[in-house]
């Protein structure tokens, strides 16, 4: 069983974890996408908040330091009705017995606010209009989701090639590879290991999160390489390549263009991304050393934003 201070160390990394999820989300939400995105973050931070608070409970009443709360019964329509009929027959009675008795000489004390509810509640409303207002907008503007899948499908059907699921979150480039690298490398391909690397080079043991250390590895090894793919043309200056690195190796951070390029190196292969009006795009092209992985990209299916499928022969 946890200790309190190992619940509330867990809560600050979930808490942490969720606001990187949360910016790579609005990073990534265009423009049409952005009501919806924001309704889905509100959504999030609310649950976790929530199921929190009821880890603190549940651990308080667990260890004697509150009593556990009387459970709600559940009233059929039936014991409804039943109740109503007393509750009639009740008033009735106090009808007839209030106009033989004195006026009551003190009022009831007023029930308290409950203002966390009222949050809650105000929180939900927010969140359903943020909802009405994306879906109006939706409504009058061109289904971009379908005219993009359109697209890729018959992409595909050319290249007899079919789209796989990977789960929609900042880690869809690089499961998306993973899946890739199942499928088409083996054990005995050569890898280009990072010097800096410490994780596993065990082929069937690499995960996702080897795959963002790998990553982060070679841009830190190879910065003069990447230097150019990292001008911020927000800020026109160069990002700081160990801060970029941390956020890629550490949290849910959603990998692009950088990271293909780096993957591809590691793998000794040319990565090709499809995507909807515009050619594959491949980088690495001129390696031949491994075989190509083959990648999808969304723009406008996915509510969270951009994202990765994996693409299989069909």
């Amino acid at each position: 069983m946890e200790t309190e201070e190992e619940i509330l160390v867990r809560h600050r990394n979930e808490k942490r974890n969720l606001q990187n999820q949360i910016t790579g989300m609005k990073k990534q939400a265009t423009k049409s996408k952005r009501k919806q995105v924001n309704a889905r973050c509100l959504e999030l931070e609310q649950e976790l908040s929530e199921r929190q608070k009821n880890e603190i409970t549940e651990w308080n009443i667990q260890n004697g330091l509150l009593e556990p709360e009387a459970e709600e019964l559940e009233v059929t329509p039936e014991q409804l009705l039943e109740q109503l009929a007393l509750d009639t027959a009740a008033k009735s009675e106090n009808t007839v017995s209030a106009s033989q008795s004195p006026p009551p000489t003190s009022q009831e004390p007023k029930k308290r606010r409950n203002r966390q509810k009222e949050r809650l509640a105000k929180r939900e409303q927010e969140i359903a209009r943020l909802k009405e207002e994306a879906a109006k907008e939706a409504a009058v503007q061109p289904n971009f989701k379908k005219i993009e899948q359109e697209a890729l499908d018959q992409l595909c059907a050319i290249a007899h090639l079919k789209q796989v699921d990977i789960q929609p979150d900042g880690n869809c480039l690089f499961a998306s590879v993973l899946d890739q690298l199942q499928l088409r490398h083996n054990s005995g391909l050569p890898i280009d290991f990072p010097p800096s690397y410490t994780g596993t080079k065990d082929h069937n043991a690499l995960d996702v999160s080897a795959l963002r250390s790998l990553c982060a590895c070679y841009i830190r090894d190879h910065r003069n390489d990447f230097i150019p793919y990292l001008f911020d043309e927000n800020t026109c200056c160069v990002k700081d390549i160990d801060e970029y690195t941390k956020t890629i190796e550490e949290t849910a951070e959603w990998g692009g263009e950088v990271e293909i390029l780096a993957l591809a190196k590691i793998f000794k292969c040319c990565i090709s991304v499809m995507m909807s009006g515009r050619a594959t795009y491949k980088m690495n092209e001129e390696a031949s050393e491994n075989p190509e992985l083959k990648l999808v990209y969304y723009k406008h299916s996915y509510a969270l934003g951009e994202h990765y499928n994996s693409l299989h022969d069909n």
